[in-house]
């Protein structure tokens, strides 16, 4: 390196220490205003009161510090579960970090950042065929959907899910007290054999110790000879809604309703095995280990589920 060249790195370098070091007196100066007065600490460390003034001017106030660290939280959030979370969850969130916030200041945050939750969009496909001549079991579960165990009592539907290869339909049960969808299963069919293989996926999975309520529509899959059988088999009292009354089976509902929202209205599935692995991703990763549920204290099913286990264990 040439002389000329050294010269100007070494400007550079000493030009930047020293913006340095007038920086770190002008923070001393802000720290130490209400002890000693500006203008003589100005004076005894040599900066102009007009510098520290145009310095303290431009540095950014305390409250925009806290909204860029509050808003970064929010776009961390906001992105770390998919876009699927608007103000309320999101603001959930923040207060689990010890961070004070109001739903409608989140809500200003996220529309100032252009954040946008998934939006539901009306799709309704009917997926229960009443019109059988099978035993309609009685509603047993009638609509007391707080439950104080799990395997206690179990609900399951039927919903239909698009996809370009062919039509789909998923077949899920769900643990009334964790909320946990504790078996599923996806075909091309509306058949026993689908809401079977749900049902045992289930039971493989949690072993129910006790007699379960199982309470399902009053479809014709539920309602027919193998699906009683089953549920005899498995030491399982069957229940069903009344005639016409989604009420009855809200809370399954209210997931199937949420899944279409937050993937199946946003994702465009062109085969059934990309339909597939979507779905046992939002399911199994998503939902049931992350997705916090405003019904279980903003916790996700299975950490809800873990920390009974816990309260079980210490009583």
């Amino acid at each position: 390196m040439g002389g000329y060249e050294r010269g100007v790195s070494n400007r550079k370098k000493g030009g930047s220490h020293l913006q340095q070091t007038k920086e770190l007196r002008f923070q001393f100066i802000e720290a130490h205003s209400s002890e000693f007065s500006v203008e003589k600490m100005c004076r005894v460390l040599e900066v102009s009161r007009s510098g520290y003034y145009k310095w303290k001017s431009a540095k950014p106030s305390q409250q925009e510090l806290r909204k860029a660290r509050i808003m970064e939280r929010i776009r961390f959030h906001f992105y770390d579960n998919k876009k699927r979370y608007g103000s309320p969850k999101i603001t959930k969130l923040l207060h689990q970090e010890n961070c004070e916030i109001t739903e409608r200041t989140v809500s200003n945050y996220m529309n100032e950042m252009g954040l946008r939750s998934c939006v539901a969009r009306k799709f309704k496909v009917r997926t229960t065929d009443s019109n059988h001549d099978f035993p309609i079991a009685p509603n047993v579960l009638d609509q007391k959907f707080k439950v104080n165990e799990p395997n206690k009592v179990w609900v399951a539907d039927i919903t239909y899910i698009r996809c370009t290869e062919r039509r789909l339909y998923l077949a899920s049960i769900m643990d009334l007290c964790t909320r946990e969808i504790v078996g599923w299963r996806l075909g091309e069919r509306m058949t026993t054999e689908l809401v079977l293989g749900a049902l045992d996926d289930a039971y493989a999975a949690k072993k129910p110790k006790r007699k379960v309520l199982h309470h399902s529509d009053r479809g014709s899959q539920y309602a027919s000879d193998e699906y009683r059988k089953r549920l005899k088999t498995l030491r399982m009292k069957a229940s069903m809604s009344r005639k016409g009354n989604c009420y009855d089976n809200a809370c399954i509902e209210s997931f199937h309703s949420i899944l279409k929202k937050e993937l199946i209205y946003c994702t465009k599935f062109k085969t059934q095995q990309q339909a597939y692995e979507e779905i046992f991703e939002y399911i199994e990763f998503f939902y049931n280990r992350k997705r916090i549920h405003g019904a279980l204290g903003y916790m996700s099913p299975v950490r809800f589920a873990a920390q009974l286990q816990k309260k079980k264990k210490s009583a």
